[in-house]
């Protein structure tokens, strides 16, 4: 018994340690056309804010137009690490 539950706590605390390392990897942000932001992540994969900084789903594959004119497709859906990544500040983390 003892031993299922400290199996289980390191699995956790593995996984937990995992997720904290991958938050805040933004590499790249993109305004668009629309007032929103697109940020991209250093694996590739992107997440977008509203013009109003809340943080939105975007189907992978859609297109979109920077204010310079550029065409960036969509690709992931990470909104759990974006929003983790610009609301760290305000969770004591």
């Amino acid at each position: 018994m003892l031993t299922k539950l400290v199996t289980t706590a390191a699995s956790i605390l593995i996984a937990t340690s995992a997720f904290a390392v991958d938050q805040g990897n933004v590499v790249k942000s993109y305004e668009l056309k629309d007032g929103s932001t697109v940020y991209v992540f250093k694996d590739g994969k992107m997440a977008m804010e509203n013009k109003v900084g809340q943080v939105v789903p975007m189907k992978e594959g859609h297109m979109m137009e920077a204010k310079d004119g550029q065409k960036i497709m969509m690709k992931g859906n990470e909104i759990w690490r974006l929003d983790s990544a610009l609301h760290r500040d305000h969770r004591g983390n």
